[in-house]
Parts: structure tokens; sequence; C-alpha cells
């Protein structure tokens, strides 16, 4: 039992500690102090969720349906492409800087920040290709116990992770008082989407 749970750790924290989408969105969020124990929550109800349903089985079925990553693919490109674009306007503007020198998140409202969140997280077909079919994929030959603690482990980074970059986010304050370092994260933050999207629309091209 010992040897899946660390299994299904190590194997979670690999795909879960890559840069991405969401946890450049989950950094900057901690940065902000905007919400992070919701922001953090969500993202790791929605792992929880995801790869319980991939253990489960669910993953071969959506992996062998185009049609379904198709969409998925499809409007995962066009929020991305749409975030991107506000990260770069945010670069460009200073936007961010300003936020955090005045502390003002009354802007981003908790409903906002939810449904941005759940946007990030669900609309990008990476996390479906992570959790649902790729662990799940790797549990597929494993017995009810060894999926349960498979299981057990992989969650527990998932819950470390995204607490820990939300609630760790804030260490990096001082450096983040300078302007130069938003510009910095925002252009990442911008880059990194437009490159997922670009990746998106290719996966969709490829297979028509």
């Amino acid at each position: 039992m010992l040897a899946e749970i660390l299994r299904g750790a190590m194997i979670s924290g690999s795909l879960i500690i890559a840069i991405g989408a969401q946890n450049l969105f989950v950094l900057k969020q901690g940065l902000l102090k905007n919400h992070i124990f919701f922001v953090s929550a969500i993202c790791f109800i929605c792992d929880f969720t995801l790869m319980s349903i991939g253990i489960m089985g669910v993953g071969t079925f959506i992996s062998a349906n185009p049609l379904i990553t198709n969409i998925l693919a499809i409007l995962g490109a066009l929020f991305l492409i749409w975030y991107g674009f506000n990260a770069l306007k945010s670069a460009i503007k200073g936007t961010s800087s300003m936020q955090i020198e005045s502390q003002d998140t009354k802007n981003n409202s908790l409903l906002k920040v939810i449904l941005t969140t759940l946007a990030v997280t669900l609309l990008n077909p990476h996390v479906y290709l992570d959790t649902v079919v790729i662990v799940g994929g790797i549990a597929g030959t494993l017995t009810s116990e060894q999926k349960i603690a498979f299981l057990i482990g992989a969650v527990c980074v998932s819950f470390i992770w995204f607490f820990g970059i939300g609630y760790g986010a804030r260490l990096l304050t001082p450096l983040f008082k300078q302007k130069r370092m938003w510009i910095i994260l925002d252009c990442l933050v911008g880059l990194v989407m437009f490159y997922i999207a670009y990746r998106l629309i290719m996966y969709v091209y490829q297979g028509i």
C-alpha cells in the first residue's frame, strides 16, 4: 500500500509541478492575496474529482472520443488566448503592480475569482490529459485497494502543492514590490497562455 501511495505521489507531482496556466494563476492570486483559500481549494477539489474519475476508468473513454477532446481543446484555446491577452495588457499598463501596492482587491469579487479559477482549471484540456487520462491509465492495472492508495498519494501532493504556492507566494511579496517583476510575471503568464493555446489549436488541426 505504501508503495502505491508513493507511486501516486510521484506521478501526480511530476504532472502538477510543471509550469502551466493553472500554477501561474494560483501564484499570481497568492501574490495579490486575493481569495487564496478559495483559489487553492478549487484547484485541489478539481484535481481530486478528476483523478478519482480517471482512476475509475473514465479516462480511457475520453481519450478514445476525439469529438469530446476537440471540443475541450477549442474552448480551452479560446479562453487561454483571452486570458493571455489580458495578462500582456496588464504588463503594459502595470495593473498588477498597482493592485498589490494598494492592496485593493474589491474589484476582484469572490464570484469572479471562483469563476476564473474554474475556467483556468476546467477549460484547459491538459488538466484532463494529466489527471484523467495519464493518472487513470497508469492506475488501470491496479487492484481496487491499490487504486485507493494510489489516489491518496496523488491527491496529497495536489493539496500540498496548490495550498503551498497559494500561501507561500506571500514570501515573494518583497520581490514583487518592484514593478518590473510584475511586468516579467505578466509577460510570462501571457506567453505561456498563448503557447498552450497554440498547442491546443495544433492538436485539433492535426486530428482533423
